[in-house]
Order: structure tokens, then sequence, then C-alpha cells
């Protein structure tokens, strides 16, 4: 008979560190005369300081590794499902010290992070995915989270990342695939974790997860984060934020559950403008009506600024109140058949003023110390709001004597933004900055509301969507989604007026898969996603954007690949070939204002993945991806000049990507590393294009970063992180005009002592 071992799980170490001090006599042992039990029991999903149950044998469920989705459209294990899916789970944040978004997603190839333009400089969580744009498609427990916000992750359980084109599972705008956050909800264990950090930059964080049984089957718990800090290697920049998720659970471990939860989060940040591009490898100074061939090769010649400068004022700021409040019904109604509802009602406000840098202004060639450089002022002041019910079916039964796993289900969503206009007021002399030694005390004035400016847009949706899986022998499975859905959008503007648009749109997902054994299987699929006008961000434009005058973008992926489970079902290996194609993409002609509709892109390549134990005390999570992106047919033509313009590529997509992050344990001592590699991403993409000012690319670049952690006892343990090891200069995005960057951030360390009962 197996004995087995429950305690609490390390704070920070991917296997249990105390049981694996206990039982490595025994586990070297077990793995001399017999093979570790694949059916091990799983770690409890409760808070990070638990361990696992360890059987004796030496088997422990990977803390990295996850057999299955949260999300209940898909139904089938991850081994079985034929898609492209990376888990990113909370242990994994925590060894690295990730405490936002797009820190979690760089445990993932083939996403790459974008600067915005002016008033949306720092737009928040605004990224690609295999090419195309997947700013709209987060999501929270299935439904849309809106707002360009940066998110944090104090009360996110896992990250699911699917790719590909994905409107069967998802509805509207899903190009790219989506981002699907699991949130943390009450267990029927009682723990408390918590954990404080201190860092370079002025970095204090502090954490909390408690989790208290109530009654019988009912549980309540609480996570709460607060967090004060600079960014490395930048003067003035500032992020500070509190927030508190309380929820409470009836019914656990019973047929009729009931969950009621919600999470507040407040932010007050100095957002960073960038700097500028001068100096860079690739940096062009084209000398045109306003700068001479000498001030062009001045430029071209001169250094790079210094990384700390600040460009802006240190009166710019960025608030953002993020609300939401979720109730979610499940119930299990005999023969396989469970019921949900679930309803939320959201709302995200932010309020921005920063100062964004421009073109150069004064360049005397003899004296850089006089250089200038422009710069403007932009506040964006708006609001997101949703409401979103959500009412679906699992069921497993047999017709025909085959085997059916079937999801479906009824949306109904109302989804808006409005955005109030105000103008910046820039006093005299001060919309320009010294290029070497820009001063942040400057006052640079306010901002007027102009109603003008105002717009406001909102999205009304009514979905209907049946996925199944069908088990037509035990080793083959087709899998069939259809989702169609009528979407109203309302949009208004000083400019355009009030336009609306509303249609029917259908999205597919086809696929089938084959068992090669128990633990490996192989797999071929297609799916579409549509865009339709004002589908991605509720907002409509006069010309090419409107019912009358664009059809609704359509991406198609087609996938093939093999999923493997390997070392008894604790290390799994992915491989898959894909390729998308985007069709509809709009081209306004700059001076009659005809819209054409017919651009093309085209995506493919390969993607690997590896994740889970490789031994008892080694973990890992790796992944690699190519991508071959082509413009197949993307034209604009300008009426006035006669010159067309045809592009070949598609901007920000690096032909390749990798990451990779793994720990090891012994005893009390856990040590952990990583690297991240993106290669060049292209600016301008178009053909025979004249030499431009500022970047045509954003460099290739290689970071490393480290981690150790120290149990002190069964109830603190200590972890140091290093993240760029070597201090890598390299810059993380790069604005659509190639005149300024962000940089990524230089050596830093942080301390966190993490504390479990």
């Amino acid at each position: 008979m197996s004995r087995y071992i429950k305690s609490r799980k390390h704070a920070v170490a991917p296997l249990a560190a105390l049981a694996a001090s206990l039982t490595l006599p025994l586990a070297h042992a077990a793995e001399a005369t017999a093979p570790a039990d694949a059916g091990s029991t799983a770690a409890s999903s409760s808070a990070a300081p638990y361990l696992p149950q360890v059987k004796i044998e030496g088997t422990a469920q990977s803390a990295y590794k996850a057999d299955k989705s949260a999300s209940s459209k898909l139904t089938q294990p991850l081994l079985e499902t034929p898609k492209t899916i990376s888990v990113i789970k909370k242990e994994v944040l925590r060894e690295q010290g990730a405490v936002s978004l797009i820190e979690a997603l760089q445990n993932t190839p083939g996403i790459t992070m974008q600067l915005g333009e002016n008033g949306n400089t720092s737009a928040g969580d605004t990224f690609q995915m295999r090419g195309f744009s997947a700013s709209t498609s987060t999501f929270v427990d299935g439904i849309r989270d809106l707002g360009a916000v940066t998110r944090d992750v104090f009360n996110v359980e896992q990250i699911e990342v699917v790719k590909g084109p994905a409107g069967a599972d998802t509805g509207r705008a899903a190009s790219a695939g989506y981002i699907n956050l699991i949130t943390k909800l009450p267990q029927i264990d009682d723990f408390i974790d918590g954990s404080v950090t201190i860092g370079d930059a002025s970095r204090k964080r502090a954490s909390v997860d408690v989790n208290q049984k109530i009654f019988d089957n009912s549980a309540v718990r609480l996570n709460a984060v607060w967090q004060d800090y600079g960014v490395p290697g930048r003067d003035e920049v500032k992020r500070k934020n509190y927030g508190i998720a309380p929820s409470i659970a009836f019914g656990l471990n019973t047929p009729t559950r009931f969950f009621l939860y919600s999470q507040h989060l407040r932010q007050n940040n100095r957002p960073d403008g960038g700097v500028p591009t001068i100096g860079w490898p690739g940096y062009t100074a084209v000398s045109s009506a306003t700068v001479t061939p000498a001030q062009a090769a001045a430029l071209m010649a001169a250094p790079k600024v210094d990384r700390k400068n600040f460009y802006g004022s240190v009166h710019d700021y960025e608030d953002v109140k993020a609300d939401m409040v979720t109730a979610k019904l499940e119930m299990d109604i005999g023969n396989q058949m469970t019921v949900r509802n679930v309803s939320r009602y959201g709302r995200t406000y932010m309020d921005r003023l920063v100062t964004g840098i421009n073109s150069i202004v004064a360049v005397d060639p003899a004296d850089r110390s006089t250089w200038t450089i422009s710069r403007s002022r932009q506040r964006v002041n708006q609001t997101n709001e949703i409401l979103a019910n959500q009412t679906s079916l699992n069921t497993t039964l047999a017709t025909g004597g085959l085997k059916h796993d079937l999801s479906t289900g009824i949306e109904l969503m109302y989804e808006s933004q409005d955005n109030r206009g105000y103008t910046a007021v820039v006093p005299a002399g001060t919309n320009v900055a010294n290029l070497y030694n820009p001063n942040p005390n400057v006052d640079l004035g306010g901002s007027v509301r102009n109603a003008a400016a105002d717009t406001s847009g909102s999205t009304t949706t009514t979905a209907i969507y049946a996925l199944d899986t069908i088990s037509v022998t035990d080793a083959l499975k087709l899998t069939a989604g259809l989702r169609t859905e009528h979407y109203k959008v309302k949009y208004s503007s000083a400019a355009t007026g009030a336009l609306d648009t509303g249609k029917w749109v259908t999205s597919w997902n086809v696929a089938a898969l084959y068992k090669l054994s128990e633990n490996g299987t192989v797999y071929a699929a297609a799916a579409n996603s549509l865009t339709p006008p004002g589908g991605a961000n509720s907002t409509l434009a006069a010309s090419g954007q409107n019912a009358t005058a664009a059809d609704a973008q359509e991406t198609k992926n087609y996938e093939v690949g093999t999923k493997w489970d390997l070392l008894h079902k604790r290390l799994n290996l992915t491989a898959a070939l894909y390729r998308s194609e985007n069709d509809g993409q709009v081209s306004v002609d700059a001076v009659t204002n005809v819209a054409t509709q017919s651009g093309k892109t085209r995506v493919q390549g390969i993607e690997l993945a590896a994740v889970g134990q490789i031994t008892n005390f080694w973990q890992i999570t790796a992944g690699f991806q190519t991508m071959d992106a082509k413009a197949l047919s993307q034209r604009s033509f300008n009426s006035t000049t006669g010159v067309q313009t045809t592009t070949d590529g598609v901007r920000w997509t690096p032909k390749w990507s990798a990451t990779l992050w793994n720990s090891y344990q012994w005893n009390d001592f856990t040590i952990g590393g990583g690297v991240r590699h993106t290669a060049e991403q292209k600016r301008i993409v178009t053909v025979n294009a004249a030499p431009a000012n500022g970047l045509a690319a954003l460099p290739a670049f290689t970071v490393v970063d480290v981690m150790g952690a120290y149990r002190v006892n069964k109830n603190l343990s200590l972890q140091l992180n290093v993240t760029n090891l070597f201090d890598k200069e390299y810059m993380s995005s790069l604005n659509n005009g190639g005149s300024r960057l962000v940089l990524g951030a230089p050596r830093a360390v942080t301390l966190m002592a993490n504390i479990g009962f």
C-alpha cells in the first residue's frame, strides 16, 4: 500500500523542499526499483505556502505543468486539446518575481510589446501575438476585460494563453488568440500566505492571500496587494498601486456551488514617455527643408542620451480605478451534466496626462549642449464598462454509439467606451526640452476641457455557441465548434457624427486528434475569427470602417501538431506547425478618403514547448517560436502624388523568439534562472522605402535572469531575484515613428520574504 505525506507547500520552490529533504533517500531507492506512479495525488490548488501530497516513491506533481484548462469550453485534457495552449501557473510567477501581466507573458514566445503614440505612449498591456494585435483579447474567467491598463497578477491562479484565431471560443476580434486570467477563488482548506518584497528603484511590495473555511462546505478568501516603486534605470517614473479581491463560496464539494467575488484595483503612476532613439545603432537622420546635411551628419554621429533622462514633467500622472464584481452558479444535475451561469459588471476608469517627445528642433553641429527636442502633452480620460451574462451547459452523452463531450451556451454582453476630450495647455517656451539635459521639474501646464473631442462607443452582443468533441474510437477524436453572434456597434464623435453598424457573424473550428499512445497525440486543426468594424474597440470611422464600406476582417488558422507527456507524465512536450492568414484589411486614400478593403497578411511558423519536471527536483518551462510574416497584398494609393505604397512584411514580428525558465531544488535551497531572446522586429516593412528618420527596426536582445531561495523554516522562506543579470542594455519597445523608445530595465535586485501558515 502506498503511503502519502500531506504537508505545507513551499512558498517559493517549485517542488516541496521539506518533503524532498525527508524523502530523498527513499525516492532514489524507489526509482532504482520501480517506476514513479503517474497517478500520484495532484497538488492542492490552495495558496502557495502549502506542499502537495507527495508519494514516498518519489513522485511529486509538477508545480509548472497543468493537465487541464480551467475554461469550461475546453473539455479535454490539454494533451488531447488540438490547440497551442500555454499555461503559466502562479508558482512560476512567484519564482520569477513577476507581478504584472506583461512580465508573466515573457514565459511564452511569439508575444511582442508595443509602445503607443502620443497620449497612448503608456497604453498598458499592449501586445501582439503571432503577428496580430491581441490587446483587446484579454479575458478574466472567460469574460472580456476592457481598458488600456497594466494588470497586476496578485489575484491570478494561472494564465492561459491560447494561440491562433479562436472566434468559436471567445467571439469577434480573436485573430491572434486570447489570454485568459483565472481568478483565485475560495478553497475548502485554511491557509494564510503573505510576501514582502524590497528592491532596487525603491521597490516596496506586500501581498496577502487568506483562505478560511466558515462552514462545512463554505469558505471565504481575501487577496490584497500594495506596492510603491520606481523603474530601474529611469528617473521620475513611478508605479504605485493597491488592490483588494474578496470572495465567498457556498456549496464547495457539493453538486451546487455559488461563488461571489470581486476585484478592486487603484493605480497612481507617473507614465514614461520614453527617450530619443538618437545614437542607437541603425539610427538615421535625413536632410530636409528644416535639417541641413551638416545637421543630419551631426545627428548621425551623436551619442545616446542618458537612459535615466526623463523628458516629461513631475506633474505627469496616470490614475486608474478598475472594479469588477462577479457571481457564478454551478449545478451538477446528473448524467454528467453541469449548468453554469456567470454574471459580471466591470468598470475601468483611466485618466492620464503624459508628455511625448517628437522631432529634433535645434541642432548646432558645434555645440551639442544646445540641442533641443520637441515635446507635446496629451490627456486621455477614458471609461470602459462591461455587463455580461453567460449561461453554459457541459455534458457527456452518447449518440449512435459515439461519445460526445459537449459545451454549449448563450452569452449576452454590453460593452462601452467613453472618452472625454481635453486639450493640453503648454506654457510658452516649454514645448521643447534639452536633448541631453532635460529638466523634469519644469511646469508644462495642464489641460482644459474640449467637449468637441469627446467620443463614445458601445457594442451589444448576443451569441450562441456549441463546441463538441466526438470520440469516434478510444484513439480518434473529432472536434467541431460553431459560434454565431449578433453585434451592434454605436459610435459618435464631433468628427463623424453618429454611426452605427450591426451584423451577424459566425466563427468555427474543426480538428482531428489521434492518440498514438496513452501519453502521445497528433492533431490537425483549422479555425477562423472575425473582426467586424468596431469589433475590437467600439470605434467607427466615417470612411472605410462603417457598415456600408467594410466587411469583417477574417483570420484563418491551419495547424498540425503533436503533444507528449513523458517521464511518467511529469513533463509535457509539444510541437506545432501553423499558418494564419488575415484578409480584408482596410486602407484609405489620404486625399479622396476612399476606402479599399484588399489587404491580406500571412504569418506562419513552428512552435515548440516543454513544461514540467525533468527529475523530481528539476523543473523547466521553455518555448521556441518562429514567425515568417508577409503582407500578401497590402497596398495604399495617394491620388494626389500618384504614389502607391506596397507593404511586404508585418511590423513588430520577430523571425524567432525563445523563452526558458528552470529551477532545481536541493533540501532547503532552490536555485533557478532563465533566458529570454527576441529577434529583430522591423518597423519599416514597405517595399523600396526611402530612408526615414529614426530607427527602422527594434534590435534583437537576450536577457538572463536568476533566482535563489532558502527555506528558513516551515513558515518562512527567503528569495533573491536578479533580473538582467549581465546588465544588457536593450530596448523593449519602439514607437511607430522610430523616434522614441523604452529601454528594458538594467540589472535589478529584489529580496522577497514569503510567509505561510
